[in-house]
């Protein structure tokens, strides 16, 4: 069973505390790197990445060399690589990569590596840990990749993930543009493909998207005004046409001035008025609203009024999960006391908020 990024932290955290190998499989674009190179941000510790794919003998081994012995003959000797003396002499995360392209030899070469912590004469520092990544297991067939036999895998300890859109969501808050994180809220299909892939066809991934991003931020077309053509046609080359056309057709109706702070600091719901405003739209804003470091800051009691203003645009069950959504808001990663927060806009809304507490409990 397939897990996402939370549960492979946690858990992997213990089986890394024992100094097991551990092997991410999942399909290509889904952050299997990012989230070795963040266990590794957690613990303190450099990465020493090496792509098993264009290893050879001598990369994994080291090169041959000849010394003198004190009978006067001569014995073979190994001069270790560079990322091996590394992983001996300080404790690292050594992540290899694409190990199920590797070549036979390269694989078995990883079994002493995997099974005793060391290699040719060279033992791994005791803070060392071991983190590979593949593609394959239940998306195998769709890469051109080598079959794990069973003595190979039980070497490793195996997470097959599968990240949840949340798991996106909550990394792109921080690094990725805002136009981008609302159309893949929106529109979560578009975030990646998972259906079989057909030969020579672009399609979205988790990585594509950032790459998308940082190239759009930097020529500044997510920016007011941006030409929605250009931002397809950028689009395209590196999401493919489906993820493109709805992401461009998304620009198009995109209000660019509305932020959650023209809602909170300046009370500003003119857009409200001015557009067809769904049961989708709304849902779309309260949760912009509360995934926001904004929403997380300071609120005065002016900001307070004005997210009261904003709830009483929302449709009666909309307004209703905002509230209960709000109450939920208390533990630490949300920053946010939800309780405080209701308690200070009630009297803005309570007799509205009576109303239809009234009217569910005729329904129900």
């Amino acid at each position: 069973m397939a897990v996402d990024f939370k549960t492979f932290t946690s858990v992997s955290k213990w089986i890394l505390d024992q100094r097991l190998p551990v092997l991410i499989r999942g399909r290509h674009g889904v952050g299997k790197s990012e989230v070795v190179y963040m266990t590794a941000e957690i613990r303190g510790l450099p990465v020493v990445e090496r792509r098993a794919s264009q290893m050879t003998e001598g990369d994994l081994l080291g090169l041959p060399d000849s010394t003198d012995l004190s009978d006067g003959r001569r014995a073979t000797t190994w001069n270790a690589p560079d990322w091996l003396v590394q992983a001996c002499t300080e404790p690292v995360v050594l992540f290899l990569d694409e190990v199920d392209r590797a070549t036979l030899e390269v694989r078995q070469g990883l079994f002493e590596l995997t099974d005793s912590r060391k290699i040719n004469g060279w033992k791994l520092h005791p803070g060392t840990l071991i983190v590979a990544a593949v593609n394959g297991g239940e998306h195998g067939a769709q890469y051109q990749v080598g079959e794990m036999d069973p003595a190979e895998l039980d070497r490793w300890t195996v997470f097959d993930v599968e990240p949840s859109v949340e798991d996106w969501l909550g990394w792109a808050k921080d690094n990725i543009a805002t136009l981008v994180v609302d159309f893949v809220r929106d529109n979560p299909v578009h975030l990646e493909h998972k259906d079989d892939f057909e030969p020579n066809k672009v399609y979205p991934s988790r990585r594509s998207w950032k790459r998308f991003n940082d190239t759009g931020a930097s020529a500044g077309i997510f920016e007011k005004g941006a030409d929605p053509t250009l931002i397809y046609q950028l689009a395209t080359s590196f999401l493919g046409f489906e993820a493109a056309a709805a992401f461009g057709d998304y620009v198009r109706n995109y209000e660019f001035s509305i932020s959650v702070e023209q809602i909170i600091d300046d009370g500003d719901l003119d857009f409200i008025d001015k557009s067809d405003w769904t049961v989708n739209d709304q849902l779309s804003m309260v949760d912009k609203i509360f995934n926001s470091e904004r929403f997380r800051g300071e609120l005065n009691s002016q900001n307070i009024k004005n997210l009261a203003a904003f709830w009483h645009k929302l449709d009666g069950e909309v307004a209703m999960k905002f509230f209960t959504s709000l109450g939920s808001m208390t533990d630490e990663s949300h920053r946010i006391n939800g309780h405080e927060v209701i308690i200070n806009i009630h009297p803005y809304i309570r007799d509205r908020f009576v109303k239809l507490t009234v009217d569910q409990s005729q329904v129900r």
